[in-house]
């Protein structure tokens, strides 16, 4: 089981799988890395692939003290660091996309591509529906736990009645969560931005948008509108977790993309097998 160990001592867990270009795969809030599992084998045919545990999740360590973004996305960093890779795609889900944007912002040096998935550059509640809707989700958290949470979560993630199995996968890995822990993260998110940061933001960027998302397409756009090279792409039949419920589309929409920016390693990853 692979770890690496932060400069505080904190041990993360990855897997890693493939040869070639370096791609990170960076999960949503409360999950790991398995939110990853339909779309590895794919990505890692012509790619090193990496899929991490941020702090407090998975199977990484969960210390004590105050978590947030620019945390989560520092011990990235240092993970990348340690493993001598210069220049990654970065490939975030929901959390793990705003870990991209903290990424991008603070390492453009290491920062190749980012793909963003049904996530932005700025978690600051700007209206009463925002607001009502961050308040609930701590409320419900702190009265509920990880596991009443993860029971009210998963339908809305995964509706559809031929989604029971990924329903029961999500109340077990959202409520297999320390109260505390899952507690600290939520609050290290919400009220996070790099929204005017974004004209630092110097690689190419694509920003896949679920029809069945929480946020509307519309308010992508606008922060697609903002960044120097991105664009914005619609996954079909797709909810928030789009790696899960939808992962043959996203691993196609990220391949495509990468083969846009690097087709030779495609090549080489091809004569190589």
């Amino acid at each position: 089981m692979p770890m690496f160990r932060t400069q505080d001592g904190v041990s993360l867990h990855f897997e890693e799988s493939g040869d070639g270009a370096p791609v990170l795969l960076l999960h949503g809030l409360g999950s790991s890395g398995s939110d990853w599992e339909g779309v590895t084998p794919r990505l890692s045919a012509h790619h090193r692939v990496l899929v991490p545990d941020a702090r407090g999740h998975g199977r990484s360590d969960k210390p004590a003290g105050a978590y947030g973004v620019a945390l989560f996305a520092r011990d990235i960093a240092a993970l990348c660091d340690g493993l001598g890779l210069s220049r990654v795609h970065v490939v975030g889900l929901s959390m793990g996309g705003m870990m991209g944007f903290q990424l991008a912002v603070d390492r453009p040096d290491l920062v190749r591509s980012l793909v963003v998935i049904n996530s932005g550059p700025d978690m600051v509640p700007r209206t009463l529906r925002q607001r009502l809707t961050f308040t609930t989700r701590l409320l419900a958290l702190r009265v509920l736990g990880p596991r009443g949470l993860a029971k009210l979560l998963a339908p809305k993630l995964f509706p559809k009645p031929e989604q029971e199995e990924l329903r029961r996968k999500a109340r077990e890995s959202l409520g297999a969560n320390e109260p505390d822990v899952y507690l600290r993260a939520t609050q290290g998110v919400l009220g996070w931005s790099v929204l005017a940061r974004l004209k630092e933001v110097s690689c190419p960027v694509l920003v896949l948008h679920s029809e069945r998302d929480y946020t509307p397409q519309r308010q992508k756009q606008a922060y697609v509108d903002l960044l120097a090279q991105a664009r914005l792409q619609v996954l079909a039949d797709s909810g928030h977790a789009a790696p899960v419920d939808q992962p043959g589309q996203v691993a196609e929409a990220v391949e495509g993309f990468l083969w846009e920016l690097e087709p030779q390693g495609f090549d080489a990853a091809a004569t190589s097998h």
